[in-house]
């Protein structure tokens, strides 16, 4: 008996076990999906948590140069990949979602597919399911870094080159990272003291940023700039307080957090807002 053949029958088993992919969605139902494999698939998310972009405070230039990026890709033209890398809590996240939803009225074709950095395997199977579509999808990556075992970043280091097909006009990819160079410091470290051309090996690991088009770094804000988001939320859903009130319970509640950011600004604030009565929507 051939030793292919018993082969064969193992793959074509698996083939059987293995959930078949659902088909594409309706893209008119929905501006964001969520890809999940295993069955491959993109469900569509009815409400997206997002804020408005206007609400947005201390990252104008960041804020003005994605937008930039994201409505000429938008209008059909051609636009960079962009890594969001910087400060916890500042908007990287947010700045994403606001600027999508500030576009889609005027660009109803402008989708938004999010897809999590454990399935990042799969990120061609995904796209398979985008390409060449007349819609047009970011293909957003939230928090985005790996650790020293990690081999999904070949995953995304192929899309990120285009591989043989390259990677569909109607896509561009935005992720947010912690990591200015996506990965650990003792990670390339280990590559450096480990490989047989310890220079290449490095260089693999610390280029994949680069293959993004835009950097757009977020820094931690001032005393100032967290002051203003609040008050700047507190003007947007209409919650009553004067300056000087503010101001007191702003500091302590960051001194209690010990640590001063955008995510702080909003949980003070949606802590004010449930005092006065207020609902988020």
């Amino acid at each position: 008996m051939s030793k292919g053949k018993p082969l064969k029958r193992i793959a074509e088993a698996l083939e059987r076990i293995a959930p078949a992919p659902l088909p594409a969605p309706d893209f008119r139902a929905a501006t964001a999906f969520v890809w999940h494999p295993d069955p491959d698939r993109l469900e569509p998310v009815a409400r997206v948590n997002r804020i408005d972009v206007a609400l947005l405070v201390g990252i104008n230039r960041s804020r003005d140069t994605l937008m930039a990026n994201t409505e000429r890709f938008a209008r059909g033209l051609s636009a960079n990949n962009a890594l969001l890398w910087g400060a916890r809590g500042m908007g990287k996240s947010s700045l994403v979602k606001a600027i999508h939803g500030a576009l889609c009225p005027d660009h109803p074709t402008l989708k938004i597919v999010e897809i999590q950095r454990e399935d990042l395997a799969s990120i061609g199977r995904c796209l398979n399911l985008l390409r060449g579509r007349d819609e047009r999808f970011i293909l957003f990556c939230d928090d985005l870094s790996f650790s020293n075992d990690d081999t999904h970043y070949k995953a995304l280091k192929a899309v990120l080159d285009g591989g043989i097909e390259g990677r569909p006009d109607n896509v561009v990819l935005y992720a947010t990272s912690n990591r200015r160079h996506l990965m650990p410091r003792d990670m390339i470290e280990n590559e450096r003291s480990s490989a047989i051309n310890p220079s290449e090996a490095v260089e693999e690991k610390v280029s994949l940023s680069d293959r993004f088009g835009l950097w757009l770094g977020f820094h931690p804000c001032d005393q100032d700039e967290y002051l203003s988001m609040i008050r700047g939320y507190c003007d947007a859903y209409g919650v009553e307080i004067d300056d000087d009130t503010l101001r007191a319970e702003a500091i302590e509640w960051q001194a209690t957090r010990g640590s001063r950011s955008g995510r702080v600004a909003w949980q003070y604030f949606t802590d004010l807002a449930g005092r006065h009565g207020v609902t988020l929507g």
